[in-house]
């Protein structure tokens, strides 16, 4: 199916099963996160959804985190195994990015194995966690399992063991 053809949009509740579905190949891979079906209910906000006009089908999700004023995280990036390098990546991204300098954000964060595919579309590699003590301090008080690995918190090292962390500056992208 070509992508063009593929709608893309807000994720509704209904969503929530299909997601946690589309998922779960990749977490147990430890490619993305395992979570549990009622964390994708809370979350279901963030996410864009993929899906095939004809069928209905869900083919691909997406979920934006704001993390603070200035900064969000791309979660959940994925696509069906039928879909992988037909572009349907590229678009939620492009999506996701796009709702991000909706709410004026100015940096985007992900945790990923597919370097080179965030590479292409301007994120790039960093060290460390890239925001200031201050807000370092506030971040600690989340109970969000992403935002604890998005401070590097030794604790939650065995969820991203061989991720590479990588930052998009919308201001120049």
């Amino acid at each position: 199916m070509m992508t063009e053809t593929v709608s893309i949009r807000p994720a509704k509740p209904a969503d929530a099963r299909a997601i946690a579905d589309l998922v779960h190949p990749y977490a147990l891979r430890r490619i993305l996160v395992s979570k549990e079906l009622i964390d994708y209910f809370e979350d279901i906000q963030e996410f864009l959804v993929a899906v095939e006009p004809t069928t209905g089908r869900l083919i691909g999700c997406g979920a934006l985190h704001v993390m603070w004023d200035d900064i969000a995280e791309v979660r959940t990036l994925a696509v069906t195994p039928d879909h992988l390098h037909s572009g349907l990546g590229h678009r939620l991204l492009t999506s996701l990015l796009a709702r991000a300098r909706q709410l004026e954000l100015q940096r985007v964060f992900c945790l990923t194995f597919e370097v080179d595919f965030f590479a292409r579309h301007g994120f790039e590699v960093i060290e460390g966690t890239p925001v200031g003590q201050d807000v370092y301090a506030q971040m600690l008080r989340s109970h969000d399992d992403g935002v604890k690995e998005f401070l590097d918190l030794a604790a939650y090292k065995p969820n991203t063991l061989g991720n590479t962390r990588m930052l998009m500056d919308l201001t120049r992208n």
